[in-house]
């Protein structure tokens, strides 16, 4: 096969040496990790719901396919396409969310999900990467032009999406978007006075949560009090880590995992601690830690506003979803239900996944560095 040289000038030559290749192999790891737990430990929910054995392993390797293809597509886009079409999405996701709302099957006290052409979707899975992208252009384009409404026009989207969220209800990702919007006002240098006002604001809106929402208010009261309600999937969860020991059962090999009802999404980090042990456990943490430090590394010394918030925002997101998934398979935060990215089963968490982390790379590239951002 031909080596793609440097000074080859085609579209996939200047990608290939331009993309942080150190992330995409982190990225494909991550991924083939993915499938190994999914494989390990859908069988048993399958089974317990009447499905084929490796029902979830099919799904989530369809998924991968069209997840896999939006990393590289999403990841060959210059700035202007990217914002483009993360506007575009944006749109979209809000539309379907109210959809949602209005017309969704309620799930567990929650109406998240649309069905489309026999698919499910949760639409707000795709509200994260693309809030992420137009948050931080309008804020960079605040800096950059006279008179420009930039942090206005973000506020009022985050407080429609965080609306949105809320009414159907999702405190969880409405923490994630709300840390995303957070980092993005912090470095986009507003005054500490105001970002400490805001900092206040969210503390009021998780006491709000806790007052208002009796899902929210019955799993911090299980937190702070296991006596306090049913705690059967954490304490399953902490019993597949007990299990495993340092070096794990072994694939195939765990016995909690059969008797955990979400082993294969929710708690899938607790069946990755019994099969495989603590060793492979903190090798996990290290290669999501290794993507987002090697990241914030690739523009430690970019100057280009967008670039800044915009890989910032992409960033809290992976990393905050990751840790409030393990922290709840730990009993370290109250239990909520959220994926471990390209770790869990599910279609849209894959799906939106593969979006936000092309729009990682994209903006990561080295063509793209040291350059201001194309304006619309």
């Amino acid at each position: 096969m031909k080596k793609t040289a440097r000074t080859d000038k085609s579209i996939l030559s200047r990608w290939w040496w331009s993309v942080d290749r150190l992330t995409l192999a982190a990225l494909g790891i991550l991924i083939i990790s993915g499938i190994v737990l999914v494989t390990a430990a859908s069988p048993a929910v399958a089974e317990r719901l009447g499905l084929h054995p490796f029902y979830f392993v099919y799904h989530q390797l369809a998924f991968l396919v069209p997840t896999i293809a939006l990393i590289f597509g999403i990841s060959l886009m210059d700035q202007k396409m990217l914002w483009r079409t993360a506007c575009v999405t944006l749109a979209a996701a809000m539309v379907l969310m109210m959809a949602a709302i209005l017309f969704g099957t309620e799930v567990k006290g929650a109406t998240r999900w649309v069905s489309i052409m026999g698919f499910t979707l949760q639409p707000s899975e795709f509200a994260k990467p693309t809030f992420a992208i137009v948050s931080a252009w309008l804020m960079a384009r605040h800096r950059s032009i006279e008179n420009f409404p930039g942090y206005q026009l973000a506020t009022a989207l985050y407080l429609v999406v965080i609306c949105l969220l809320m009414l159907q209800p999702d405190f969880g990702m409405s923490v994630v978007l709300s840390s995303i919007w957070g980092i993005q006002i912090f470095l986009s240098g507003l005054p500490m006075l105001l970002i400490a006002a805001l900092a206040g604001l969210f503390v009021l809106g998780i006491f709000g949560a806790y007052m208002f929402f009796p899902h929210v208010a019955s799993r911090i009261d299980r937190f702070l009090d296991p006596a306090a309600g049913d705690n059967y999937q954490v304490q399953k969860s902490l019993d597949a880590f007990s299990n495993g020991g340092l070096f794990g059962t072994g694939p195939g090999h765990g016995q909690v995992k059969l008797t955990l009802p979400d082993a294969h999404a929710d708690f899938i980090f607790a069946v990755a601690g019994e099969e495989f042990g603590m060793f492979a456990v903190i090798l996990l943490i290290l290669l999501f830690y290794f993507i987002i430090v090697r990241s914030i590394v690739r523009i430690f010394r970019n100057d280009d506003l967008f670039i800044i918030l915009g890989v910032s925002g992409l960033l809290m997101q992976f990393g905050l979803q990751s840790l409030i998934h393990m922290g709840s398979s730990l009993q370290l935060l109250p239990a909520k239900g959220m994926t471990l990215p390209f770790i869990s089963y599910g279609g849209s968490s894959l799906l939106s996944l593969g979006l936000g982390m092309g729009m990682l790379l994209s903006l990561t590239r080295k063509r793209q560095q040291n350059r201001s951002h194309d304006e619309p």
